[in-house]
């Protein structure tokens, strides 16, 4: 093995000298470095994106059959009311209501950022979800399940 001596000149400053060998173990290192930090940054994204049917805490999936659409996260959307889905809030509170026996006073606003609630327009259905405080409607809900009756 021949390793080049170069002269140093001027005694105030070293001259490093290159050692192939340990060149190779950094650049395998850095290779590997940079292997398990791309795989690191692979496996929290799957987790975070909620891969295997759960949502970013880990507790929400989701079902798209004929009949229910939406979340299966009951603790999420715990609320639960039964009627007639039609088009239309109150005021600018909601996008639909879901007409109930017992007048308009029965009458749920509803929103949702998970459920197409156009889909169901005219059909009786079942819709979960969470409850929130409304200025003109009596009972104003986000839907994150549907099912069709």
């Amino acid at each position: 093995m021949d390793k080049k001596i170069e002269v140093n000149k001027n005694p105030n400053v070293e001259v490093p000298i290159e050692d192939p060998a340990l060149a190779k173990k950094q650049k395998a290192g850095m290779i590997a470095g940079v292997i398990v930090i791309i795989f690191a940054g692979i496996l929290s994204g799957y987790f975070l994106s909620g891969a295997k049917g759960t949502g970013p805490s880990g507790t929400s999936g989701t079902v798209n059959s004929e009949k229910v659409v939406g979340s299966t996260n009951t603790q999420e959307y715990p609320d639960l009311a039964e009627g007639t889905l039609e088009v239309g809030g109150i005021d600018g509170e909601g996008t639909h209501r879901l007409i109930r026996p017992g007048g308009d006073s029965q009458t749920v606003y509803l929103t949702s950022s998970v459920v197409d609630l156009d889909q169901f327009v005219g059909k009786e259905v079942k819709v979960w979800g969470e409850t929130h405080t409304a200025q003109k409607a009596g009972w104003f809900m986000d839907v994150g399940r549907v099912e069709v009756k």
